[in-house]
């Protein structure tokens, strides 16, 4: 007998597969600010070898209407685990599906690729326009 219950999939696995990226009501529409989240555990695996691959991600947005929840962008995250996609095409639909949930004024985000075979690839892409004051 297992003496942690646990059952397949494990409950953090049955988190992730039935998460969704959510937002709850920007509380101070009137002020432009920004939100910065670092995702430090990124992984997918390379869509040509299988290895996998290893990433931090920076998030830095300033918010319309909604805030996204932080949980619900870990879980998000921890999808891609067993994905296989390119570094561009990950970084590029994490942007599509957090702008699409979200819509944010200004998004950036940056996937900061750990060095593998003497190669390091940081992909920043970016939606919107930032306001500064």
């Amino acid at each position: 007998m297992n003496k942690f219950n646990t059952s397949t999939p494990l409950y953090g696995e049955r988190e992730i597969d039935s998460s969704e990226l959510f937002c709850f009501d920007n509380p101070n529409t009137m002020r432009p600010y920004e939100i910065s989240i670092e995702l430090p555990e990124f992984t997918c695996k390379c869509p040509f070898s299988g290895y996998p691959d290893f990433a931090v991600i920076r998030l830095i947005y300033q918010p319309g209407l909604k805030v996204v929840e932080l949980k619900s962008i870990k879980l998000y995250v921890n999808s891609y685990r067993e994905k296989t996609i390119s570094h561009e095409e990950a970084a590029n639909k994490i942007l599509d599906d957090l702008v699409q949930v979200s819509n944010p004024k200004w998004m950036q985000l940056e996937v900061d690729f750990n060095p593998r075979g003497n190669v390091h690839t940081v992909i920043k892409v970016t939606h919107g326009t930032r306001i500064i004051r």
